[in-house]
């Protein structure tokens, strides 16, 4: 089954597209393609990368992308389609800051901001980066000033981390540990003399010396602070989790014909079925076919080694002949190189139906091993015009 890319990108109920795989497979790049190819077909398109990498801005001529989407100069080429194209990389301690000034008064925003608990867990705390990447991608669609988000994720099985995320920021930040922590904010006076008892004090007394004073503090006011933004984080977490479960929202995986990349590629098919997520297809990049299908390795390899060994009297039978001797060498090379590659195809072809005989309902494009790296839009649109073209299944090789 092929996925059709181009009806995918023109279809107005598409309004997301997360492309996630595992890392070195071409995602960012494949996203940025996508990107393009939707907004020089009239879409307007904001591509939004949640790698720390910095090749969606490389991918795209720019020389740096932060937190704001940033438009794409020259993107668009005709303007009659009505196109256009921006790009942006998540920043997540920027966007825990914007949350927090947007849902808190200045004073508490600033007590929030300036708490070392709260520095660390918005710019190093597992999960925090897919946490925000929920909130951006909540608000890049709540602005509805794009028709289309293109989600490039983070590398390898943590680009599915974001659907966890916020349960577990919340098991987190309402776990026993710590409200055990900041119990001293919650009650006070009298009230908490009758809260505290020995064995409590006992607990807490452990904590302090293994976290520090100062450490027990910070946590206890920032949670004081954050106690009442916190129904709300969860809320629009939620909603962007919907979100991502609704029709207008199609996954994309994307493998190489590698072991590894396929076997990552079936878990994030798997997972993806097992929350009900939207899956529209397989991409797999940099796959090897040859134009000449119908010389098979063998046949190439036989010719090669007639080459190298017949005697040079039956090859050249004329020593004024254009052919001159040096040609056959390198006829030999080409034709066990074509084998190779032949060979290479064959595996990759194997590797692919193993995953397609597994997962046999989920549609498949594939995109041609480039010759160089893709540093610029002509890149990308080379790449674009590769995912939607509507190939005709390689023919089987000779034997």
């Amino acid at each position: 089954m092929r996925l059709e890319v181009d009806r995918l990108l023109d279809d107005p109920r598409t309004r997301i597209i997360v492309c996630c795989g595992s890392g070195g497979v071409g995602k960012t790049t494949t996203a940025a393609a996508l990107g393009l190819r939707a907004a020089e077909r009239g879409r307007h398109v904001v591509v939004l990368t949640v790698d720390p990498a910095r090749r969606l801005a490389q991918s795209m001529g720019l020389t740096s992308l932060d937190n704001t989407p940033r438009p794409v100069p020259g993107a668009v080429r005709d303007p009659r389609p009505g196109g256009s194209l921006h790009a942006m990389m998540l920043d997540m301690k920027r966007t825990f800051d914007e949350i927090v000034e947007a849902h808190s008064d200045p004073d508490r925003a600033a007590q929030i901001l300036a708490n070392p608990f709260y520095q660390s867990l918005s710019s190093s705390f597992a999960g925090t980066q897919e946490y925000m990447a929920m909130e951006k991608l909540g608000q890049l669609r709540k602005s509805d000033e794009w028709d289309l988000i293109v989600v490039d994720t983070p590398p390898s099985r943590s680009a599915l981390d974001f659907l966890d995320a916020p349960q577990r920021l919340g098991r987190f930040l309402d776990g026993r540990l710590i409200r055990l922590l900041s119990a001293p904010t919650r009650v006070g006076g009298r009230a908490y003399l009758k809260v505290v008892t020995a064995g409590f004090g006992m607990v807490t007394g452990i904590i302090t010396k293994v976290i520090g004073t100062q450490v027990l503090r910070d946590v206890q006011t920032f949670v004081a602070a954050f106690d009442t933004m916190f129904g709300g984080f969860r809320q629009r977490a939620d909603d962007t989790y919907r979100l991502l479960q609704a029709p207008g929202t199609a996954f994309l995986v994307i493998a190489t014909p590698e072991p590894d990349a396929l076997r990552e590629a079936s878990y994030f098919v798997e997972r993806l079925s097992q929350d009900r997520m939207p899956l529209a297809g397989l991409i797999v990049n940099r796959v090897h076919r040859s134009p000449a299908a119908r010389l098979s390795a063998a046949r190439s390899l036989a010719a090669a080694e007639t080459l190298e060994s017949a005697p040079a009297a039956l090859i050249r039978p004329n020593e004024g002949s254009a052919a001159s001797p040096g040609r056959y060498p390198l006829a030999a090379t080409a034709l066990r190189l074509h084998a190779e590659r032949m060979q290479l195809g064959e595996r990759e072809r194997r590797l692919e139906e193993h995953f397609t005989g597994a997962h046999p309902v989920i549609p498949v494009v594939e995109v041609p091993a480039q010759p160089e790296d893709v540093h610029d839009l002509d890149g990308l649109r080379a790449i674009g015009a590769e995912l939607a073209r509507a190939a005709d299944p390689a023919p089987a090789a000779a034997d």
